[in-house]
């Protein structure tokens, strides 16, 4: 049987929850929802609808505020800076023949139909496929150096959405790394069994959420709350 995929607004309940109780300064920097009309105005400017999956993500965080290992290798841009990175890579592409694959590369250095949602640490772009075909929704990596990179990419946003909150509430890794807290209480994701960052300690990072006592269950949950425990359901989804 196919694993089901938690939508991203699923997927980000349960991510909110788990930061906020185990590291809320970086909880902290997730923005608020993107509105209607910012999304409306970004999908004019690049003249086609963002992916459904990416919508919803926006309508849940409009990126961070300041970047961030929330995420294993990428951190969500905003609204603006989604328009921003596409408008810079297509003018740098128009400058200097990127639209075009080079003969030794199978992907140009950018192309209009790649929407970047996330950056890396070194200034590339996570983008997000929109090419007609079966690779439609994929991510992959641009807008830095060489051709775009789609090797071993995630089918889509909702996976890798589903993928981190999966790691942090049930336990194992996110494409060979696991997550940690650094000994400023930050976040951070690297390989198993990884002791230190710059020279200072790492500790795993603890899975899932703390449960009320058993004599506590009659108590009312608001389920809708950032911090409330997922419910059964979530775990078995996951």
């Amino acid at each position: 049987m196919a694993q089901q995929i938690l939508p991203p607004s699923e997927s980000w309940r349960l991510i909110d929850a788990w930061l906020a109780t185990h590291v809320a300064s970086d909880f902290a920097l997730l923005n608020p929802p993107a509105t209607p009309d910012e999304i409306r105005h970004a999908e004019r400017i690049l003249g086609a609808r963002l992916p459904d999956d990416l919508a919803e993500s926006l309508r849940c965080h409009n990126g961070v505020s300041a970047w961030t290992t929330i995420l294993p290798e990428q951190s969500p841009l905003t609204v603006s800076g989604i328009v921003d990175q596409w408008q810079t890579c297509m003018d740098v592409a128009a400058e200097n023949e990127g639209l075009t694959p080079r003969p030794w590369e199978e992907e140009p250095w950018w192309h209009r139909l790649w929407i970047p949602w996330a950056e890396s640490a070194d200034g590339a772009a996570q983008v997000i496929d929109q090419r007609p075909g079966s690779d439609t929704g994929r991510l992959g990596w641009a807008g830095h150096s060489g051709g775009g990179d789609f090797t071993d990419s995630w089918p889509d946003l909702a996976s890798l959405l589903h993928a981190v909150a999966k790691a942090l509430h049930v336990g194992g890794d996110v494409r060979g790394l696991h997550p940690y807290l650094t000994a400023t209480g930050g976040m951070w994701w690297d390989e198993e069994g990884c002791g230190e960052l710059h020279g200072h300690p790492l500790r795993s990072a603890p899975i899932g959420l703390p449960q009320p006592p058993a004599n506590e269950d009659h108590h009312r949950v608001d389920t809708n709350h950032p911090t409330a425990p997922p419910s059964h359901k979530h775990f078995r989804s996951l």
